[in-house]
């Protein structure tokens, strides 16, 4: 035997020693925490929060400690800490001051500078450095989701507020649709099927749905504009999903209402979820129907019924 082979064999030895002892792969890590390996190896490099156990080959394990750890980072985040501001309150448990939120306001008000601009390039720049740090549901809930908010109002009525529209909604979908598509590539299994109920193309909340899905390791199918009630058991048919995501951003008709989705529900053979903020309007006449009223409501729903996760094991970052 080399003196190469017997280095493997050490190496080797070495890992799954880990392994029997608790310690956890990125990609295990990963799956559980939904942080993706590269989020979670600028913690490590660029604030110090994790330190995980290296191999001698280089792999990085990690330790129950650390699952916890990621926990209460998580956690931190949620409160509208910047990440830069974490290990000091987790190292000496220091107490939050307010002005902490002034986080999310200045990264959303950078990329409202952006949109107003029609900046894409500087809009990407901004995005994907926030993509490198924070996790999917985190930027849904701090960051964009309150960003829509202030855009819708600032839509109503103003001059130019269709082009902004145009252009950030286009921007946001052809951004999520791209980590999505190789998501899917990378997960396997039925997918999750998302559908525009409403009349508007380019549905935010719809595409967000899909990328806190996907971020999950979920493979998903997003229709993007409306379709026929009578044409999604065909759908249903042919894609075999492992549940229906219908989204609506408005009030959505009354024979919508009244006759379709109820006799959807009886017919769909997986689990069906109406989410958006129509799910609140009609809450009191669809109560034959799931409801979540915003994206992150709906991946809550998701996850508690366990219709998230691949069935192949493979990575996918958010």
């Amino acid at each position: 035997m080399t003196s190469e082979t017997i280095a493997e064999d050490e190496i080797g030895h070495d890992y799954r020693q880990a392994l029997d002892e608790g310690y956890l792969p990125i990609r295990e890590v990963a799956r559980s925490t939904g942080i993706n390996a590269v989020t979670l190896r600028a913690w490590e490099r660029r604030y110090g929060l994790i330190v995980p156990y290296r191999t001698p080959k280089g792999h990085r394990l990690y330790s129950p400690a650390n699952l916890a750890r990621i926990n209460a980072i998580l956690a931190w985040l949620a409160r509208g800490v910047a990440v830069g501001q974490v290990k000091a309150l987790l190292d000496h448990e220091q107490v939050p001051q307010a002005t902490q939120t002034d986080n999310w306001s200045r990264q959303r008000n950078e990329l409202l500078g952006c949109i107003v601009q029609f900046n894409e390039r500087r809009l990407d720049d901004r995005f994907n450095s926030a993509l490198a740090l924070y996790p999917a549901s985190t930027l849904v809930e701090q960051l964009l989701w309150p960003l829509l908010g202030d855009l819708r109002q600032r839509w109503q009525g103003q001059f130019g507020a269709r082009a902004e529209q145009v252009f950030f909604l286009s921007w946001l979908r052809s951004k999520l649709a791209t980590r999505i598509y190789h998501c899917n590539r990378q997960v396997g299994g039925a997918p999750l099927l998302l559908i525009n109920l409403g009349e508007a193309p380019m549905e935010p909340g719809l595409w967000l749905c899909a990328w806190l899905a996907s971020a999950s390791d979920c493979p998903v199918e997003v229709f993007d504009w409306p379709l026929p009630s009578n044409e999604l058991l065909t759908a249903l048919e042919h894609i075999a999903p492992r549940a229906v995501l219908l989204y609506a951003e408005e009030a959505l008709e009354g024979a919508l209402v009244r006759r379709q989705l109820p006799r959807l529900a009886e017919q769909c053979p997986v689990p069906l979820l109406l989410a958006g903020p129509a799910a609140h309007i009609h809450r009191d006449s669809l109560t034959s129907l799931e409801s979540a009223s915003d994206p992150l409501a709906a991946h809550a729903w998701l996850f508690r019924n366990g219709l998230l996760g691949a069935q192949e094991v493979t990575p996918c970052s958010n």
